[in-house]
């Protein structure tokens, strides 16, 4: 079972590795796009390296949803833990 740290560590990892800037002070609320001033070529990477990273597929319909870094945290905790359980 994946805790929210651990999620939210490994999600500040790869978004720094994606754009090169310090993530240390993101929080749950900051915006994706206007907050961490992220770009639809940005955001593409960041998902895709979330996949491959946490070995899950994420739907078009659970992307669209995705707005805040508490989103992205919210959607990996579920899928995370659902496959952990199954």
């Amino acid at each position: 079972m994946k805790d929210r740290p651990f999620i939210r560590n490994l999600l500040i990892e790869i978004l720094e590795a994606d754009v090169g800037e310090s993530f240390q002070d993101v929080q749950e609320t900051d915006n994706l796009r206007e907050g961490l001033g992220l770009d639809s070529v940005d955001v593409v990477s960041v998902v895709s390296q979330v996949e491959r990273q946490f070995h899950v597929r994420l739907t078009h319909e659970e992307l669209e949803k995705l707005v805040t870094v508490g989103d992205v945290l919210d959607l990996l905790y579920v899928k995370l833990n659902q496959s952990a359980a199954a």
